[in-house]
């Protein structure tokens, strides 16, 4: 049949693609508000990041956002939506490890050795 776009919006790819994007943004927000509350008042001191994808690598506001582009691409389907997944991974990735060497150089044994840059596996 012909394409309707109503159909396609409840077909299965795109409600998995929309969850999965949902998923990623969920984790972003989570992410920004613990970095944004990382400091308090004046303080200057820096902490270790704690909680949500925290736990699992040093750059999870990164992560949520390759988890929503990646749920977009599944959503549209094609290649230009892997393609520009795959263009956020280029841009992100050398900024995450950069800033996974700053945490274990800055924290040294304190910071939790288990943690990966971006992709927690």
């Amino acid at each position: 049949g012909a394409f309707s776009p109503p159909q396609y919006l409840r077909s299965t790819q795109f409600v998995a693609g929309a969850m999965v994007f949902f998923v990623g943004m969920g984790i972003n927000i989570h992410s920004d508000a613990v970095l944004r509350n990382l400091r308090t008042g004046t303080s200057k001191e820096y902490h270790i990041p704690r909680g949500g994808m925290f736990e699992y690598v040093s750059a999870a506001n990164y992560f949520g956002e390759l988890v929503e582009w990646t749920g977009w691409a599944i959503a549209c389907g094609g290649a230009p939506g892997w393609v520009f997944v795959l263009n956020t991974f280029a841009n992100l990735a050398p900024r995450a490890r950069q800033h996974h060497a700053w945490y274990q150089a800055k924290f040294g044994d304190k910071y939790p050795q288990s943690r990966a840059a971006i992709l927690p596996f």
